[in-house]
């Protein structure tokens, strides 16, 4: 599968893979005019960071951003919850956590994040007139019921 990108402010810091056999394409902070260099994020806070990129994703397809491992053990900067759904034409931004206790501070082409293509499978949901929700259709062979956390194992 082919996708095209676009890099809204040069073309310094394109997405890309480390390594051929990546699941993700490498995110990096791409400064806007307003933040050149220098971008600080405080203990226990969260932002929105910029990427300069926009991606064409295809109907059945979405993008996952997710953590680099390295980023987030190194810096303690997580990424939030992270969808680009297929239709969306603006720019990719990272919401990104810092769970530390320092500042962190991002400088122009820092990795940030990873890109990860994901098929949706498509479904269209039915509300049900009983709590016993597979009365209708068994559609699991899980016995598990209403059993939540922890409820598998000691």
């Amino acid at each position: 599968m082919i996708l095209q990108y676009h890099m809204l402010r040069g073309d310094d810091f394109p997405p890309a893979r480390a390594n051929p056999s990546d699941a993700g394409l490498d995110l990096r902070w791409t400064p806007t005019e307003e933040a050149e260099s220098g971008f600080s994020i405080a203990p226990h806070t969260s932002v929105l960071v910029p990427t300069g990129c926009i991606f064409a994703i295809p109907h059945g397809y979405m993008l996952e951003i997710k953590n680099k491992s390295s980023v987030a053990h190194q810096r303690q900067l997580l990424v939030g919850a992270c969808v680009v759904d297929s239709g969306y034409e603006g720019e990719v931004f990272v919401n990104l956590h810092n769970i530390g206790d320092e500042v962190q501070v991002l400088e122009p082409g820092d990795k940030i994040a990873q890109a990860v293509v994901v098929p949706v499978v498509p479904v269209r949901f039915v509300a049900s007139a009983s709590a016993d929700i597979y009365e209708w259709y068994p559609i699991t062979i899980s016995g598990r019921g209403t059993g939540a956390l922890g409820s598998t194992g000691k």
